[in-house]
């Protein structure tokens, strides 16, 4: 039975010389993923170009019962980008976010906050003119709440320290070694405060940025199953570090 859907590209993955694989977050159906066999044709209705890190697709999926890998008959750009493919800060970002939400997102059921919450996250990204360096962070950080994965920053007191293990403020020092010092902790409830709108009134330099980016992807490495080392995370970290 063919479908249309609106989806998030998170992953693809060539299978072949003429069918992709491709894993995106939609807005129905949460996150599904699709067999795209590509033409050289020009009359093709479904071109690879489309399928770029965070893209916004409209799409007709065969979706036939029991089947886990659903056919895309037809594809077309939902929202086209006017700098995230062009922009080499921005695309970088974008591989790094999309390698994340394939680790991260596993729900295969609607989930319309949250998929408002990519929507208008991505769209914000790809407007703004300057002061976005602080993007990423901000996004993971909030990017938690849909998750269940929220810290609690409603006791904290400066010199606490932070329970990383389980995500709340504490003064006293935690017995396993999954926990920030004060100093640190701080700067947990400061990622708190940001907003897209706000972010670049927070100074962070090279070393505060790193640190806080390693911080936030070892919090989500405790508390999901099986989440790795992204391999995008590094190139992040020296393009954002400055």
């Amino acid at each position: 039975m063919l479908q249309k859907s609106i989806g998030i590209v998170l992953h693809s993955l060539k299978y072949n010389d003429s069918m992709n694989i491709v894993d995106m977050y939609t807005e129905h159906a949460g996150r599904v993923s699709y067999s795209i066999r590509f033409s050289h044709s020009r009359q093709s209705k479904v071109k690879p170009v489309l399928f770029q890190p965070l893209a916004f697709i409209e799409f007709e999926a065969d979706c036939r019962p029991k089947t886990r890998l659903y056919p895309i008959r037809d594809a077309k750009s939902w929202f086209p980008f006017q700098t995230i493919p062009y922009d080499p800060y921005k695309s970088a970002m974008a591989l790094f976010l999309s390698e994340f939400l394939y680790r991260s997102l596993r729900e295969e059921e609607e989930n319309i906050p949250l998929f408002a919450y990519l929507n208008h996250s991505i769209r914000w990204l790809d407007v703004c003119k300057s002061g976005y360096a602080n993007f990423h962070l901000v996004f993971l950080m909030h990017l938690s709440h849909f998750l269940g994965l929220y810290p609690n920053v409603e006791h904290y007191i400066d010199g606490y320290y932070f329970d990383l293990l389980n995500a709340q403020f504490t003064p006293f020092l935690p017995v396993h070694g999954a926990y920030l010092k004060a100093e640190e902790a701080a700067q947990i409830g400061m990622l708190m405060r940001m907003n897209y709108d706000t972010m670049h009134l927070f100074r962070l330099n090279r070393v505060q940025r790193n640190r806080c980016l390693t911080v936030i992807n070892d919090y989500y490495r405790l508390h999901l199953p099986d989440f790795p080392v992204l391999k995008s995370i590094e190139v992040l970290k020296e393009l954002f570090g400055g």
